[in-house]
């Protein structure tokens, strides 16, 4: 028996029609009879025939049919946070006209093994970059030089490069400024990772800050509270703000807490329940993303609320765009502030000293 896999032909011959007539009825470009779409179906079936070979689409149309996405984080780390999932749900939604997939990639840098798919080798049509660091930018020259499109979601690598941003630092003010109308003096801040190596700890040279949303939001944070301590995280999630949230309340505690994720907020507000702390009567906290965060209860957030899946569909629209030969949009979206049950004026007993800890995270 042959193992020869069976072709749109065999499958035309099968049915008893021509072969442009079965290969419409899987590409679903052009009605056909309901008769005839079961002629085709029922014949496909019996030949094993699963539909079109996309390695001879790929050879007649040129392209591979697949958009990369590059992740700064560890991919595991990347979907346990819903932002990114949204983001992925708008930019699939973008890219569903023109039948592309999406390969995800995590730049590795020089260590990455030599068979690992990457920006270099991968058969990819464009790439859509997300935040913008140093390993960013120079994996944005990597795809320029092979020619491909490339799309920035929130990150600045050249004026020519379509990029989806937030009002990042604007929306960071609206919070700090918020927690400033209700008495607060003494903030400290926790921010995202602030450079590609991911390192925690205090950070006051805003130079030295390689992620632009990290920047963008600290900024943002001080241009209300320029002296206000900022302690940088390894990623968004919950157990990086627990880890932030016992190092600044450790000793003399701030009265209010400005968290660049609503992630990291969670965690902070572990930490506090951890020390004894009420939130908000002894310590007000603001979060970033406007998400549903698991296990939150009863907290609401105050927080900025973004629209991740339009960033998502912002940057698929701008890829089509180029596939297409058409000139891409960049856009600026902004965030909605929205007040919750995590602040409040401050106390008459926030800010005191809490006494050394044991568990204190460095």
């Amino acid at each position: 028996m042959s193992s020869r896999r069976a072709t749109i032909a065999d499958v035309a011959r099968e049915a008893g029609v021509s072969a442009s007539t079965a290969s419409v009825v899987f590409s679903g470009k052009v009605v056909v009879s309901d008769a005839t779409r079961a002629k085709v179906i029922a014949a496909a079936e019996s030949l094993g025939y699963t539909g079109p070979d996309p390695r001879a689409a790929s050879l007649r149309t040129g392209r591979a049919g697949i958009v990369a996405v590059l992740f700064r984080e560890r991919l595991g780390a990347a979907f346990r946070d819903p932002v990114n999932a949204a983001m992925m749900d708008g930019l699939s939604d973008a890219l569903a006209p023109i039948g592309a997939g999406i390969l995800l990639l995590r730049d590795e840098g020089p260590d990455a093994p030599a068979t690992a798919p990457s920006l270099t080798s991968a058969p990819i049509d464009a790439a859509v970059l997300l935040g913008c660091n140093e390993i960013v930018r120079a994996s944005v020259e990597t795809v320029r030089g092979r020619g491909l499109p490339v799309a920035v979601i929130e990150g600045d690598a050249g004026a020519d490069i379509p990029r989806i941003l937030l009002d990042n630092r604007e929306a960071q003010r609206q919070a700090a400024e918020h927690v400033r109308s209700l008495g607060h003096r003494d903030v400290a801040i926790v921010t995202l990772p602030r450079d590609g190596a991911r390192r925690r700890g205090f950070h006051d040279d805003e130079a030295g800050i390689t992620v632009d949303v990290t920047r963008d939001r600290l900024q943002g944070a001080r241009d209300v509270y320029p002296d206000a301590p900022a302690y940088a995280t390894a990623e968004s999630s919950i157990d990086e703000g627990l880890a932030a949230g016992r190092v600044l309340l450790a000793g003399v505690r701030p009265t209010a807490i400005l968290a660049q994720s609503d992630m990291l907020a969670a965690g902070v507000i572990r930490a506090a329940e951890e020390a004894g702390l009420r939130v908000p009567e002894d310590l007000s906290v603001t979060g970033f993303d406007g998400i549903v965060v698991d296990g939150l209860a009863p907290y609401a957030l105050t927080t900025l609320v973004q629209d991740a899946a339009a960033k998502g569909r912002a940057a698929g629209e701008a890829v089509v765009a180029m596939l297409e030969g058409r000139e891409p949009a960049s856009l600026t979206l902004s965030c909605t502030f929205r007040r919750g049950n995590t602040t409040a004026p401050v106390s008459v007993s926030a800010g005191k000293a809490l006494g050394p800890r044991s568990d204190s995270a460095g």
